[in-house]
């Protein structure tokens, strides 16, 4: 009996063993934009791997296999929508529902619509068609606060142990999101109205959101050529609106551009980068993708 109550009490001093922590979601992304709203939510309790590579074209874009086996194993994949990277529809058809969240379906998401006139225009085969979804809705930013918060609920979902934690980083995140809005709000709030030439119709978010003319674009999509009478209508849209900027975009040449401000008095302005594909930084990623495009608008416009 002494013997048996010996080894209970030594049992009880043996030290407990510390629980296993648990492995962080094994969460994809498909954009760079989409990987960095979902990495300020997880913070520093995990990685998201992000599909897209720096400078590639979310428009076309080619699944390596080892990212096809990534994409079956992860636990939760966030991407925009088929609307913006087609290339990933099939694969993302092959997960449950709760695997897989689209942000443009995201309940309370600001949604804005291809015009008939330009999905006309753009000819035969051409992605703008009637009534499409614009899908660079990321554009604006009260899109990704909404799209914080259901980023945290899907990430709670997988890891309630830290759902306090996802919580609190997207709130944070939504702070600073705030804070730059406004600080973009007063960089743009003199050009309202203004319209500019751009090469590809991707900035309708934008510019509706902080008050600027609604672009016009060289390209009614993101392959098509413009034709002769499309050139002809630009040119004479520049001459009516008095337009003083036009902008290239970044992984794109711009010789269509040249070609259709050639002879005007447009100035060409840095090119910029609607989905981020070359900017460098790591944190702070979405806060640099909107302030490059507005302090480049500004510069270009503000220019005496």
């Amino acid at each position: 009996m002494r013997l048996a109550l010996t080894f209970a009490i030594s049992l009880f001093a043996l030290p407990l063993a510390a629980p296993v922590a648990a492995d962080p979601p094994q969460v994809l992304a498909d954009t760079r934009v989409t990987g960095a709203l979902v990495q300020q939510v997880l913070g520093d309790l995990g990685e998201v791997e992000v599909l897209l590579d720096k400078g590639s074209d979310p428009h076309d874009f080619q699944l390596r296999p080892s990212q096809a086996r990534a994409l079956q194993q992860a636990e939760l994949l966030v991407w925009i929508g088929p609307e913006l990277t087609p290339w990933l529809s099939r694969g993302a058809e092959t997960l449950a529902p709760e695997r897989r969240l689209a942000l443009l379906a995201t309940p309370g998401t600001t949604l804005r619509s291809y015009g008939e006139s330009d999905a006309h225009e753009a000819g035969d085969g051409h992605d703008h068609a009637p009534g499409s979804i614009d899908p660079h809705a990321l554009l604006d930013p009260t899109n990704a606060a909404v799209w914080l918060d259901e980023i945290a609920g899907r990430l709670s979902a997988l890891d309630p142990a830290h759902a306090s934690a996802f919580a609190e980083n997207a709130e944070a995140a939504k702070q600073q999101i705030a804070q730059l809005d406004a600080r973009l709000t007063a960089l743009l709030a003199p050009l309202a109205g203004q319209h500019i030439v751009t090469l590809h119709d991707a900035y309708g978010y934008f510019t509706a959101h902080y008050g600027l003319a609604e672009t016009i674009p060289v390209s009614l999509g993101d392959a098509s050529a413009p034709s002769a009478a499309r050139i002809d209508k630009i040119r004479r849209q520049i001459t009516a609106h008095q337009v003083r900027c036009a902008f290239p975009e970044a992984n794109h040449p711009s010789a269509v551009l040249d070609a259709v401000t050639s002879g005007s008095p447009v100035t060409l302005g840095e090119p910029l980068d609607p989905e981020g594909s070359q900017i460098d930084a790591e944190s702070g990623f979405y806060t640099e993708l909107l302030s490059q495009l507005a302090e480049r608008i500004h510069a270009c416009l503000s220019a005496r």
